[in-house]
């Protein structure tokens, strides 16, 4: 394996595995196509495969700012279809967040489902053994005062009609007091415990992934008492790699864990000429 595994801008990584065949959706923004999807065997080797948004009428990205547009997708796969949530941010007539799905990951994908949560944002979904599909996102709490403070909530989703139903759960807000960006939030069940994994501290040199558990999806969480899970926080601005964060996981079929996630590689000035590239890196379960 040689990293990163997607380099350039392949920001935001997210992950999913449909028996032998591995799929990653990563950031696009204001570009189009819109949300780039990659296919891989072995973790190592990946070859592009499409995009989520590939027709004009799905969604006009005409005007939109630099660095605005396609945030954070999250692909998952359940019952015979593809599913990838998103949010917009500063579209031609609003921003929001949605749902696009396929039956194969090489399209065509359905017209955007937007979703009742207009100011949410890093979607993703979990779906349960017991059948029932947990939607999960973030908000600032207060961003006119306070911005950067987030809080990560949770929702039922119903997948057969695209739509979030139920009330809205808090449960998290960082890992750290008074953390920043307590974003791009995952959940996963194993061993009857529902999982957290989330970034903190910004996209730059204090990114983070953290982690939580919790025996029900609604919390109350648990933070991992050796947080951060993963970080380059402490290597300073000129280490091989910077700004580690945006974590999702996946299990091969051989039951090993890996994550997908961000970084970057500075040049001496300090800056990253690649921008966000997409990373693999092992998973260990330590005392669960």
């Amino acid at each position: 394996m040689r990293n990163p595994i997607l380099p350039g801008s392949h920001p935001d990584p997210s992950i999913c595995r449909v028996g032998a065949d591995f799929y990653i959706a990563t950031s696009t923004f204001e570009y189009f196509p819109g949300i780039a999807l990659h296919h891989s065997r072995d973790l190592a080797h990946w070859r592009p495969i499409g995009h989520v948004l590939d027709r004009p009428e799905q969604l006009d990205l005409d005007g939109i700012r630099p660095s605005g547009g396609l945030y954070a997708p999250t692909i998952r796969f359940a019952n015979g279809t593809f599913y990838v949530v998103c949010t917009l941010v500063d579209g031609a007539t609003g921003s929001g967040n949605f749902v696009a799905t396929a039956a194969d990951p090489t399209g065509p994908w359905s017209e955007p489902h937007w979703l009742d949560d207009p100011d949410g944002f890093d979607p993703s979904l979990l779906f349960d053994d017991d059948g029932k599909v947990w939607y999960c996102s973030t908000v600032q709490t207060d961003p006119v005062d306070s911005p950067g403070l987030t809080t990560v909530y949770v929702r039922e989703f119903a997948a057969d009609a695209l739509r979030l139903v139920g009330d809205t759960h808090a449960i998290w807000t960082g890992a750290m007091r008074g953390a920043r960006w307590a974003e791009a939030p995952h959940l996963y069940r194993r061993g009857g415990q529902y999982y957290l994994i989330a970034a903190e501290g910004g996209t730059w040199l204090e990114h983070a992934v953290v982690a939580a558990r919790s025996a029900s999806v609604t919390g109350p969480y648990e933070s991992c008492p050796r947080n951060p899970v993963l970080t380059a926080r402490l290597l300073g601005g000129q280490a091989p790699v910077v700004a580690t964060g945006h974590a999702d996981l996946v299990q091969t079929p051989d039951g090993q864990w890996w994550a997908v996630l961000l970084g970057v590689r500075p040049l001496p000035s300090g800056s990253g000429n690649l921008g966000r590239e997409s990373f693999l890196t092992r998973v260990d379960w330590d005392d669960d």
